[in-house]
């Protein structure tokens, strides 16, 4: 089913709810229904989005930056942050880069992921040569740097965290999942881990991997690791087609928009977001293959 299709399948659902209601509904019980309105969701910000919103280079929210030095746990990074400061806190993402990479491989999602409405923190490795559990216990230093530490601290909720991570930081960020249950989301991009299950993984996790991977090969690492996840879990898997193992260091449509619709989701618990998950994406010649459990409120 492409997009369309699923946009006007929900649609169809939407206004059929609507019609089975009493002819007395209140404006209240319509602006549930509605795609279009948060309702009573105290951590979800921004507008109702749209196909155009997830897929933009800039969300709705004006950027500020602080820049962190090396020396709190982690080899220092960036914190991207909203300045709106009239709608309350807002999650935090931290963001962890590959083996032998730095911070400027994921540079891009600081300001993507932060300007629909998260607190970001892209960070370099206290070294390079960094293995996966290292960078997990980096990526969970990074986050309580942002919440206790950090200029932007005041605009955090502490409650609502998650972790990404490329490569050897997608190895990271699944590990970093297990240690830390209590985080909301985890995204592990093209992510490379000597162990591949993660069965014990209690965090809505989306896995995000790569056709022609030579370096992290699908069927080895993102194919295993999600499979390996519980069944009852919130999960999905994309694999992009024709990419490689790079792909995720560079501005991406594809990973920024379900990315974006995952975080938001599970982090701000925003349900607006669930379109662009459910039903499961068809017919986008970026996907090879998507997979998941269809998260619905």
């Amino acid at each position: 089913m492409s997009r369309k299709a699923r946009w006007k399948s929900w649609v169809a659902g939407a206004l059929g709810a609507v019609l089975l209601g009493t002819s007395g509904a209140t404006g209240a019980s319509a602006a549930a229904a509605s795609p279009d309105l948060a309702g009573d969701n105290p951590f979800a910000r921004g507008p109702a989005p749209t196909q155009a919103s997830v897929e933009a280079e800039h969300g709705p929210f004006a950027v500020d930056t602080e820049k962190v030095g090396a020396g709190a746990g982690f080899g220092g990074g960036t914190i991207y942050f909203p300045t709106d400061t009239s709608q309350g806190t807002f999650g935090a993402v931290a963001v962890a880069p590959g083996f032998l990479e730095t911070e400027a491989a994921i540079a891009w999602y600081g300001p993507r992921l932060a300007s629909q409405g998260f607190v970001v923190i892209t960070i370099g490795t206290n070294s390079v040569w960094d293995y996966p559990d290292a960078r997990s216990e980096e990526l969970l230093a990074a986050l309580r740097y942002v919440t206790d530490s950090s200029q932007a601290k005041g605009r955090v909720d502490r409650n609502r965290l998650a972790v990404m991570g490329h490569s050897m930081g997608g190895g990271g960020t699944l590990i970093a999942a297990r240690k830390a249950p209590t985080l909301k989301a985890a995204i592990p991009l093209a992510g490379w881990s000597p162990n591949t299950t993660f069965s014990d993984v209690q965090v809505p996790t989306f896995v995000v991997s790569a056709q022609n991977d030579l370096i992290a090969p699908d069927g080895v690492f993102s194919r295993p690791f999600y499979r390996s996840l519980p069944s009852t879990l919130d999960k999905a898997y994309l694999l992009l087609a024709g990419a490689g193992h790079l792909a995720p260091t560079k501005p991406n449509t594809t990973i920024a928009e379900y990315s974006i619709s995952w975080l938001k989701r599970f982090v701000d618990e925003d349900t607006r977001y669930e379109r662009f998950l459910c039903p499961l994406p068809t017919g986008d010649p970026a996907i090879a293959t998507y997979q998941g459990t269809c998260p619905l409120s």
